[in-house]
């Protein structure tokens, strides 16, 4: 079968380590199922895969992708959920010591098949694309998460999301508006500022920029690039979510003083559980809204992608159809 696979690492060059073309096509295992991908999305986390982050060698060749949404054995329409949790774990499986996403021990979802645990598998909503349904299970579901689960926050509350464009930072702002926030956003960039404010934005401001008030709560993805003006943009007792540190995890300062004077809160958010996945797929039916996609491409294609990414030209989610 066709699929985009780490071959090797290349932390320099990571678009150098990505091969697409034949791999064998998975077995299920006992209380696994294996779902014909439709439609798969592209996350930092394939990139950072090439680059020898999170992927152990002994695992190559490894089909990359966390993401799919495709058939079931029975023809049902489905969406894949990425996190793998020990079969005897209860409880949220984010929080399982032994938990893995697809694609770090198990092959993933850039490919014409995957396997993955029966309970692992959700049904798609009538009212979205296989395409659409493909942004969801990461990037969608960390954004829920991060706003549902972890912040604390209350409609009408203030929200700032950080780096405007990548899959998560648009998931939030949508989301954060669609739920009753207020929300600003941030970026570099003039043209996503502006796409920030098309999606749901209230306001967005230059990258570093002072804030007409201090927020409730930061969503925080960018990380050592951003830290010191989340803070500064938190107010007293606020809580800063932080599911990704794209630009670095070493900031020149942690702010300590800051953090402890001002009784902030800083809360770390991990991809979400299959019951936070049903609830979003749930809240897009109800509400209408649909995830931003920047492009779509044959699966064939895969490299175009994986470069656009990694030069950091994108406005939502890369998705390969299949």
């Amino acid at each position: 079968m066709l699929a985009a696979y780490a071959a090797r690492f290349a932390p320099d060059d990571p678009i150098s380590a990505l091969e697409v073309g034949e791999r064998p096509e998975p077995v299920a295992p006992e209380g696994w199922v294996t779902v014909d991908v439709k439609a798969t999305a592209l996350n930092h986390h394939d990139l950072w895969s090439l680059k020898g982050v999170g992927l152990s060698e002994d695992k190559l060749p490894m089909i990359l992708g966390c993401d799919a949404a495709g058939f079931d054995a029975d023809g049902n329409e489905v969406v894949v959920h990425a996190v793998i949790s020990d079969p005897a774990w209860k409880g949220d499986e984010t929080l399982d010591p032994r938990r893995s996403l697809l694609s770090e021990r198990y092959q993933g979802t850039l490919a014409e098949k995957v396997v993955v645990p029966a309970q692992n598998v959700i049904a798609k909503p009538a009212g979205l694309s296989f395409e659409e349904a493909a942004c969801l299970p990461t990037a969608w579901l960390t954004a829920y998460r991060m706003l549902f689960t972890q912040s604390g926050l209350k409609p009408g509350d203030t929200v700032l999301v950080q780096g405007a464009g990548g899959g998560v930072a648009t998931a939030l702002i949508t989301l954060a508006r669609t739920a009753g926030y207020r929300v600003w956003a941030t970026s570099r960039d003039e043209a996503k500022r502006a796409k920030a404010v098309e999606i749901g934005a209230h306001d967005a401001f230059e990258s570093g920029a002072r804030l007409p008030d201090r927020v409730d709560a930061v969503m925080e993805t960018v990380g050592q690039a951003t830290w010191s003006h989340s803070l500064k943009s938190l107010r007293p007792g606020g809580t800063v979510v932080i599911s990704g540190a794209t630009s670095g995890q070493a900031p020149k300062s942690a702010e300590l003083n800051r953090i402890f004077f001002l009784q902030m809160r800083i809360q770390g958010s991990t991809m979400g559980t299959r019951q936070e996945l049903a609830g979003l797929l749930s809240f897009l039916a109800n509400t209408g809204i649909k995830p931003h996609i920047d492009s779509v491409m044959p699966l064939k294609d895969a490299r175009e992608g994986f470069a656009r990414m990694n030069q950091g030209d994108v406005f939502g989610k890369v998705i390969f159809t299949v």
